[in-house]
């Protein structure tokens, strides 16, 4: 099947042909990459936009259970939905369970829902190298929203805001005190604190929370991207469904006040920037495992671990002698 014909199947919403380019774009062999480049390229006209809204939690939070009752709520209000879910990836061995289908069962089976499960592989910031790409095909396939769920470790969940125009960070109620379960750094990525699990004997506790990073959001310094009272707090529950509404309507007005300000076609193009010079880093890394930069590493290596030659000045070794080849 050409190019042309694949895209056409992709703009037309043909959902095996989304996931077999999605397929296409994880693979890493050269040809398979050619093949991926040249079909971005073919639907980036006429362009269409979904709202990317990304994810992240700690194992445990409910993460799974939020995107199912969330996207739900979505697909009722006549929206289409894509979930790029990101599973961890064993450091020994490479597989990922990769099972957030099965997790979503409900929403799975909805017709104006996709769902995809993706290996982060050795990528770190909680997201898999290609999910971009990922979200530009789902957004060629007319989903209206793509929900980008990180693989939750930590602090290291950062990289997600870089492809999303909204990140929520998903919290449990009665976690310890208003900053032991998250650090500084995501915090000031969240553009949502959603304190999740509010119901039943846990919704006080849930309120409490939500009241804690209230008032740790307040010392953090207000980002000039946004409008006044953001970024907020606010209890969800869902597994009653409760407070998602309340939680939608803030995303959006959240996104229609950066766009009336103009902060949304900045924030792309910063957005664009960054994935461009992350595909030189990771391009130069990927050179470095071919000849003949493969063979001077492994003698620069040889000689750091006998210690003839200090890990720093073999750094500046070999970046030498990179450019001369």
């Amino acid at each position: 099947m050409d190019i042309t014909e694949r895209a056409r199947l992709i703009r037309s919403g043909d959902r095996r042909a989304l996931a077999r380019a999605i397929t296409l774009v994880e693979s890493a062999r050269p040809d398979h990459r050619d093949e991926a480049l040249a079909l971005l390229s073919a639907l980036r006209e006429p362009r269409r936009e979904a709202l990317r809204i990304g994810l992240s939690g700690t194992p445990g939070v409910g993460k799974s259970t939020f995107i199912e009752a969330f996207g739900l709520m979505l697909t009722g209000q006549g929206l289409k939905v894509a979930v790029l879910a990101v599973d961890p990836s064993s450091a020994r061995s490479g597989g990922s369970i990769l099972g957030d289908k099965t997790r979503m069962e409900r929403l799975s089976r909805d017709p104006d829902a996709f769902i995809r499960p993706s290996p982060s592989q050795s990528q770190l910031g909680g997201v898999a190298r290609r999910t971009r790409e990922a979200v530009a095909l789902c957004e060629a396939a007319g989903f209206d929203v793509v929900l980008i769920e990180t693989v939750g470790v930590g602090q290291s969940e950062t990289v997600v805001a870089q492809l999303s125009d909204l990140f929520l960070l998903l919290l449990a109620p009665a976690g310890g005190d208003e900053l032991q379960g998250v650090k500084r750094g995501i915090m000031e990525m969240a553009d949502l604190i959603l304190v999740n699990k509010a119901d039943g004997d846990l919704k006080p506790a849930a309120l409490r929370t939500v009241a804690d990073y209230a008032g740790a959001l307040q010392l953090l310094r207000h980002r000039p991207q946004d409008p006044p009272g953001f970024p907020k707090a606010m209890p969800v529950s869902a597994l009653e469904s409760a407070g998602l509404a309340k939680a939608w309507e803030e995303m959006q007005a959240l996104t229609a006040w950066r766009k009336a300000q103009g902060q949304w076609d900045r924030a792309r193009a910063d957005q664009a920037r960054h994935w461009f010079e992350e595909e030189v880093r990771q391009g130069l890394l990927a050179a470095l495992a071919r000849e003949p930069q493969k063979g001077l590493m492994a003698g620069l290596g040889d000689r750091v671990a006998c210690g003839d030659l200090a890990p720093e000045a073999a750094a500046a070794e070999m970046l030498r002698l990179l450019g001369r080849t």
